[in-house]
């Protein structure tokens, strides 16, 4: 599956249209990791286990989104974009949305 943030992909033509595909997942740490989180808060610093959270999640939203344009029979999803917001402490949700798209090889 080919996927990309452009509204094309180089050397295809889009032949069809399949709509909408979007995945989404709201996930958070076990208390322990918050505590960690909380004291680099203080101290500052990278919070690796929310950048090791968020970046799990978003390959997991992709494999989800990836699926839905597969049972379309899509080869392709152009224009795809993230969104994030905090569910409450500790938690966020990510999706993932673009266009699933049928591709033909340029002459």
């Amino acid at each position: 599956m080919r996927m990309t943030n452009l509204d094309h992909v180089a050397g295809y033509e889009v032949t069809e249209d399949l709509g909408l595909v979007r995945a989404n997942i709201v996930r958070a740490k076990h208390i322990g990791k918050d505590i960690i989180a909380g004291l680099k808060n203080i101290v500052g610093g990278e919070i690796r286990e929310y950048t090791e959270m968020m970046s799990e999640s978003r390959e997991i939203a992709i494999m989800r989104m990836t699926e839905k344009a597969e049972e379309l029979g899509a080869d392709a999803i152009v224009n795809i974009r993230f969104m994030t917001s905090g569910i409450m402490g500790g938690a966020s949700e990510i999706m993932a949305y673009g266009t699933a798209v049928r591709l033909k090889k340029k002459k």
